[in-house]
């Protein structure tokens, strides 16, 4: 009888063991929060680290990382979101988030969890009002000048793009031009226009009038290059590393590349704050967590969403590169607002960090931002090239765009 209920007792703890082994297993597997990157797996020991962290202090909690090639996220993040699969949290651009939250296809965040947050960046993320996406982390261009160019031609840094226009002649006697502008690339003319208060809703006022003509009297002069209208950021930075320009406004992650590439014109580099318009603010890139609606585990993944965004991961993470935490505690770090006088990539971080205080008005992301970035691109070209009055093209613009 005794080797009976020896026996009984056994099975069951063996039962019970089992059971609290698969209940653990269910738990772990019933909330594991699918991640996605975009191409981040050189930063693959800091995300691993900060999993880890993360999943030890909440076992009940796991993180399965996938990270995705920066061609393919629109086309799998748009496919996945409308599935019943979909990642629970979802690392990617404004635009294109603002793409999904204005198809309903974002959950909604509540702006009780994000007070650490620099408030002006969270303000340019909302839709209808909405929080849809957490920022990760920012960049913010600065104006990387050759020294030994603005000493030769006399003139002082410029702060405003009207400074600009009047130096520009100065500097073209040189043989340098003041910049290569890049007015077609992307969304570079509205970033422009932005900060003289105009959007594709009044693209046709005078104040757009103004910035238009204000570059194709520089084209017209010879006082920006040629391929101004055709060129990009790559083209422009290799003129700035072959000294035939003067300003280049650019992240401070491209003070790397001068260093490397170009070690003599580095020796000659300084940087400044970014050049502004009428309005006086900055303009800036992020990059940003989503949680699709269809998501099975969404308060998790907000939960690790804020675990990667605090104070200590976001320090981290700026250490390994060059961009600008968006949690305002890591923001008031010496990192940020100090810096070595003989260090330039340290003042452009700083610099960088500087300008996240001013922002506003920030550009929203619309419906067809591309389509409207092509239009606006378009008339850019018309204009540099004279093929109508500025009024008449922008007026057409306008037409266009309210019929998108």
């Amino acid at each position: 009888m005794k080797k009976f209920l020896l026996i009984t007792l056994i099975i069951l703890c063996c039962i019970f063991s089992f059971w609290d082994i698969s209940k653990k297993k269910n738990t772990s597997e019933n909330n594991e929060v699918v991640f996605w990157t975009l191409q981040m797996n050189d930063f693959a020991p800091y995300i691993n680290g900060v999993i880890k962290e993360f999943e030890q202090e909440n076992p009940d909690i796991k993180i399965k990382w996938i990270d995705v090639p920066f061609s393919e996220g629109e086309k799998r993040t748009l496919a996945s979101v409308l599935s019943d699969t979909p990642p629970d949290l979802i690392n990617l651009n404004p635009d294109f988030s603002a793409l999904l939250a204005q198809r309903g296809a974002l959950y909604e965040i509540d702006t009780k969890y994000t007070n650490d947050f620099n408030q002006e960046i969270l303000e340019t993320l909302k839709y209808n009002n909405k929080l849809y996406s957490l920022p990760w982390y920012a960049t913010s261009a600065v104006t990387i000048y050759n020294k030994d160019l603005t000493k030769k031609a006399n003139i002082e840094v410029p702060k405003t793009y009207d400074e600009l226009a009047t130096i520009a002649p100065q500097i073209r006697k040189t043989g340098a031009y003041v910049m290569l502008p890049n007015i077609t690339e992307n969304d570079t003319m509205l970033r422009i226009l932005n900060k003289y208060g105009v959007t594709s809703e009044n693209i046709n006022s005078n104040k757009s009038i103004y910035v238009f003509d204000y570059f194709k009297n520089l084209y017209a002069k010879d006082l920006i290059p040629k391929e101004s209208i055709t060129q990009t950021h790559r083209e422009a930075l290799e003129k700035y590393m072959a000294e035939k320009i003067v300003f280049f406004q650019a992240g401070a992650n491209f003070l790397t590349m001068i260093k490397e590439n170009a070690p003599s014109t580095y020796q000659k580099t300084d940087v400044a704050p970014q050049i502004v318009g009428e309005l006086g603010q900055n303009d800036f890139s992020l990059m940003n967590f989503v949680i699709p609606q269809r998501a099975k585990h969404k308060e998790q993944a907000l939960k690790f969403a804020l675990f990667l965004t605090n104070e200590k991961n976001q320090l981290e993470m700026a250490k390994l590169t060059n961009i600008i935490a968006t949690n305002e505690k890591a923001l008031q770090n010496e990192f940020y607002t100090q810096y070595p006088k003989d260090d330039l990539i340290a003042k452009a971080r700083v610099i960088s960090a500087q300008q996240l205080k001013h922002v506003h008005p920030a550009p929203k992301s619309e419906r067809n931002q591309k389509e409207i970035n092509t239009i606006i691109n378009t008339a850019v070209q018309q204009t540099l090239l004279n093929k109508n009055t500025t009024k008449n093209i922008l007026d057409d613009v306008y037409a266009k765009l309210k019929n998108i």
